[in-house]
């Protein structure tokens, strides 16, 4: 179920240079599109956080996948850029309260072990990452003969969200067969009062906030036009949405090992160090050319920015208490997520004004790092929740 939900979140990005030739759009207009995947995301999760105060979290996640198949085939049916726009945000809504009630889930399966389970869980969810460019090179390529032959789709980049669509439904399925069999933990009983948790709780929510949201400002903002950037950079069209594999398949090996990290070494000096190093690559890939120095730099910074996030989870997890960790880590998801999603359009706008992708990058990496020494100073002085 990770898998395909986060496919549903990071399929537009290979896909972006369809979307301005199929609908004859601008960037500032498809950044717009990946933009609303990940508002989607953010608008169901303080909703799901109120509905795990009232329904077990795994009857939560069975919804949605039943989501993700009506957005699927809304996306797939798409004939104009507005309607395109629909199925973006809709697919957004499901792997948004997927997160807020799966992760909680997870922790909760495994409390002795969160960073591992998290660790676990994440690099499923990387799999898809990985997994999306060839993906859609595949499809891309054997479109042609598939729409010739039926009729409900008529560009090759529809047969994409079909693809999703049919897989969620037999996900979803088999999600609700093994629920039916499995000891689930009730670790989430006592969780009753969204507000009242986030009261309790406010100092870990902001914490993980302005960590994940400006971080993710960045990265939503680079991954999004990787494909476009690396062709300015002179690489072949193929080749460079082929980069995105390199940088997802870093994640793999950087979830696995730093959900296991996590659990060993203080957590927020390591949280702390990975952003460091994110700004640095960041830095780095601004100033690099060449097929083989851009590679190896792709793969720095997809490690670095992955092992971030299953390091985070883990810290928020197994911060908060059973009584307040589904609602609080809710609102903490819409927090991060609301502010990280303008980063694609943030990156439409300004490179179709005239900013190079390199000055636009440079400048983000600048602004994240004036966060990070925050975080540096406050971790110090005793401030961040521990």
């Amino acid at each position: 179920m990770v898998l395909l939900v986060n496919l549903a979140r990071v399929v537009f990005a290979p896909l972006l240079g369809e979307f301005i030739l199929f609908f004859d759009v601008n960037r500032a207009t498809v950044g717009i599109v990946a933009t609303l995947v990940w508002l989607g995301s953010a608008s169901l999760r303080v909703p799901t956080g109120w509905l795990l105060t009232r329904v077990p979290r795994h009857r939560v996640v069975l919804g949605t996948g039943l989501v993700l198949v009506v957005a699927s085939a809304v996306t797939a049916s798409a004939t104009t850029i507005e309607m395109l726009m629909v199925g973006a945000a809709s697919m957004g809504l499901a792997s948004g309260a997927y997160f807020v009630a799966a992760n909680p889930l997870v922790s909760e399966l495994y409390p002795e072990r969160v960073g591992r389970a998290m660790g676990i869980h994440g690099t499923a969810s990387q799999l898809a990452a990985v997994g999306v460019a060839p993906f859609v090179t595949v499809v891309l390529a054997v479109g042609p003969d598939v729409t010739a032959r039926v009729g409900f789709v008529s560009a090759s980049w529809q047969l994409v969200f079909v693809c999703v669509g049919v897989a969620a439904a037999v996900a979803t399925l088999a999600l609700y067969i093994t629920a039916r069999t499995a000891d689930l933990p009730d670790a989430g009983a006592a969780d009753r009062d969204l507000l009242g948790a986030v009261r309790k709780e406010w100092r870990v929510i902001l914490t993980g906030v302005v960590i994940l949201g400006f971080t993710g400002f960045v990265w939503q903002g680079l991954f999004n036009f990787y494909e476009l950037y690396m062709e300015t950079k002179g690489l072949p069209a193929a080749t460079a949405r082929n980069m995105l594999t390199v940088v997802f398949g870093a994640g793999v090996p950087a979830f696995f090992l730093s959900g296991r990290l996590a659990d060993r070494l203080p957590r927020v000096p390591y949280i702390l160090g990975v952003l460091v190093a994110f700004v640095v690559s960041v830095v780095a890939l601004t100033q690099t050319t060449g097929l083989l120095p851009l590679v190896t730099v792709t793969a720095v910074v997809g490690y670095v920015i992955h092992s971030l996030f299953p390091a985070l989870d883990a810290y928020l997890l197994d911060t908060l208490p059973d009584e307040s960790r589904g609602s609080a880590y809710s609102v903490y998801s819409f927090g991060m997520m609301v502010f990280q999603a303008s980063g694609s359009g943030a990156v439409g706008f300004l490179t179709d004004v005239g900013y190079s992708f390199d000055d636009v990058f440079v400048g983000f990496a600048l602004g994240l790092a004036v966060v990070v020494t925050g975080l540096v100073f406050l971790q110090r002085a005793g401030r961040i929740p521990n």
